[in-house]
């Protein structure tokens, strides 16, 4: 069965080596109707793709660069960018007329392939693969197979509040996110799923403890401290402190009934000493509903994502 992986996921794998381990073995690909990685070195002046094989010369007609870039619904941007990165593509035709042969590729049959046998396949809840590819300040672009690209908004990716999405992800970062519906024909994803319930992320903590997070906003009363991607405290004021810095904090309190960590701010700089890098509760599967709330807590966060 084909893995319709995000690009960059496949490219160093056995199989795709082996295939493009020599002309015969990429005749063989064409055959077969393979779906295929390797690097994009340039985009010329048509705006084809040119692929580097192992050392044989590859190329994506604009046309076949990706879905809806004939119909005018794709702009070429998608193409340019892809540069110095891999891309996914099927053998088309092999051209052995010249010194040496040209392969000619095609990236949207690929992406069709993904569609018809995958994404048009996927339900609310389940759970995929994604990588990250570009962000905004209203959330983060991800690819979830063949390059075709979907988005986590903002307020999606943590139930910690963050100020933009590089403040959770790194382009070229491997995530997971839930399928929450379909607009427009469009997959719509989310993430604070899976990065556990309060209790769940307040479990791994101890009063007494003194440990690491990040300032997310600063209040009158006193200043979120971000202890989890889903879970933050309140901190006592302290002077110096700014948004972004990473804080030393000593947990004072944890009160499950009111979703509350009360903190005290050892310290604060602006430099990191950890990277963005965190755990999921969940990795695979379906989920129907997800309740991140206690019982009688003041605030209730769920997600139902039953058909």
């Amino acid at each position: 069965m084909t893995e319709y992986l995000p690009e960059g996921r496949r490219i160093a794998t056995r199989h795709n080596k082996h295939y493009l381990s020599g002309i015969h073995n990429i005749e063989a690909a064409k055959n077969e109707g393979v779906i295929l990685e390797a690097p994009c070195l340039m985009c010329d002046t048509e705006h084809n793709l040119i692929v580097d094989l192992a050392g044989i010369k590859g190329v994506i007609p604009r046309n076949e660069g990706a879905i809806g870039i004939e119909e005018g619904t794709t702009r070429d941007i998608a193409l340019i960018s892809r540069v110095s990165k891999p891309v996914c593509f099927c053998v088309s035709d092999i051209d052995k007329s010249g010194a040496s042969p040209v392969v000619m590729l095609s990236r949207k049959k690929a992406q069709l392939s993904a569609v018809s046998d995958y994404i048009s396949k996927l339900k609310k809840g389940d759970i995929i693969p994604a990588r990250v590819t570009h962000m905004e300040q209203f959330g983060c672009f991800v690819d979830i197979g063949c390059g075709i690209p979907s988005m986590i908004p903002i307020d999606s990716i943590s139930v910690s509040r963050i100020t933009h999405p590089a403040d959770r992800f790194y382009i070229g970062q491997d995530i997971y996110a839930v399928v929450k519906g379909r607009e427009e024909g469009k997959i719509c994803l989310t993430h604070k799923e899976l990065l556990g319930t309060w209790e769940e992320n307040a479990s791994v903590f101890s009063v007494g403890e003194t440990v690491s997070g990040v300032v997310r906003s600063i209040e009158e009363y006193g200043i979120f401290v971000e202890l989890a991607p889903n879970l933050a405290g309140l901190a006592e004021l302290k002077e110096g402190v700014q948004v972004g810095d990473h804080a030393c904090v000593y947990i004072k309190a944890i009160i499950p009934e009111k979703m509350k960590v009360k903190l005290i701010i050892v310290n604060s700089c602006p430099e990191a000493c950890v990277g963005k890098d965190f755990d999921y509760y969940i990795k695979e599967g379906r989920i129907e509903s997800w309740k991140y709330s206690t019982e009688n807590a003041p605030k209730f966060i769920a997600s139902d994502f039953s058909e």
